[in-house]
């Protein structure tokens, strides 16, 4: 496979995040057999524990995108 170089030194902070988010999007539909790490389960336990305890919110992806957003300086 023939390696892509990416001008990442001259790309701002938005247009990274918006690349990871496109390269994201991608393989997680292409790719339905992609493995999660091992240490990723007990995140989710941790998580989940949380939830479930009451000391835990969910928000939905579009509104973490928008909190994301205003809490990281893009410039």
């Amino acid at each position: 496979m023939e390696r892509i170089e990416l001008p990442l030194a001259q790309m701002t902070l938005a247009q990274k995040l918006d690349l990871m988010e496109t390269l994201w999007a991608d393989l997680s539909k292409t790719e339905p057999s992609l493995d999660s790490p091992a240490w990723h389960e007990s995140i989710l336990e941790d998580r989940e524990a949380t939830l479930t305890d009451g000391r835990g919110t969910v928000s939905g992806w579009e509104e973490a995108k928008e909190r994301i957003k205003r809490n990281v300086s893009c410039k």
